[in-house]
């Protein structure tokens, strides 16, 4: 019995020292690319849905922006598609690209949606192209040839990148019904009306500046920003990125991620964070806590 008192003591003092933060971002907006190990466990996927269910409970409006690499890489070993790789992306051919819009658009949204329904929420899918949500171009990449270090375009086929946001189809959904959540397939479409494999941080990042949002989070499968002793850096200025990016302090994936984190601040966003989806209710550590779980670009 003691034990019990004391386990609802503990869970009503963790309550009540939430309270200033949920006052904080009530009525605010905050968009989340999740993608990673998070959206594969099936443990941390049913967990995720019920934490985005209670923040909107809690009067917070959740955007969701969802990723589907590994998904779409199996598919593609089983229909015998071979993919080319240029400087680390996926060329994204006609074929391909069937095969992305099917997956994102498809099981992946989906499941997503049925999770957070579920978990009591009411989700709804989008693509992108809905309502030409996300209008895109086709990415401009560069790599250095390693023998003549001459700067080379690289075709990439239908990967795209952000051109513009129209929040119109989803301004529409949440005034009819302010209880959903809706959750964003990063497909976009050209003004040629080509569809578009879009990056899904980028994608978010720029979802979260267009609505204005509180904050950016995206999910990954690293703690956040380490520095060369490994130690997780909390809070990074966006001024600063550069130098992290120099010195080799940020690289490989991170450096993409820190890129789009700066860029949705510099539009108007709140403050981004690059937050570990592998760890159990991150989101809600990094919103209702004081030492937060991640790290903080502002």
């Amino acid at each position: 019995m003691t034990d019990q008192i004391s386990d609802a003591q503990f869970t009503a003092r963790t309550l009540s020292e939430a309270l200033p933060y949920i006052q904080r971002y009530a009525g605010k907006t905050i968009v989340v690319k999740y993608g990673g190990h998070a959206m594969v466990d099936e443990r941390l996927a049913a967990i995720f849905a019920r934490d985005v269910v209670l923040l909107k409970t809690l009067g917070i409006n959740v955007v969701i922006v969802h990723g589907g690499g590994p998904q779409i890489g199996k598919l593609l070993d089983r229909l015998g598609i071979v993919s080319e790789f240029k400087g680390g992306l996926r060329v994204t051919d006609e074929a391909t690209m069937e095969v992305v819009e099917m997956v994102l658009s498809g099981p992946i949204n989906k499941s997503i949606v049925r999770a957070i329904n579920q978990a009591g929420g009411k989700a709804v899918g989008l693509s992108g192209s809905d309502g030409n949500l996300i209008q895109a171009e086709k990415a401009k990449k560069t790599e250095r040839d390693p023998d003549s270090h001459i700067e080379q375009v690289l075709d990439l086929g239908f990967v795209g990148e952000p051109s513009a946001v129209d929040t119109s189809v989803l301004d529409a959904l949440l005034k009819a019904d302010s209880q959903l959540i809706p959750v964003v397939a990063p497909v976009g479409v050209g003004a040629d009306g080509h569809r578009y494999n879009v990056n899904a941080d980028t994608s978010a990042g720029a979802l979260a500046a267009a609505l204005g949002a509180s904050r950016l989070f995206l999910l990954t499968d690293v703690a956040g920003v380490l520095d060369k002793q490994k130690t997780l850096i909390r809070e990074i200025k966006v001024d600063d990125i550069p130098g992290l990016i120099a010195d080799g302090t940020a690289a490989g994936g991170m450096i993409p991620k820190l890129e789009t984190a700066a860029q949705s601040v510099k539009h108007g966003v709140g403050a981004a964070v690059i937050l570990d989806g592998r760890a159990p209710h991150a989101l809600l550590m990094e919103l209702f806590t004081e030492h937060g779980a991640g790290t903080l670009i502002s």
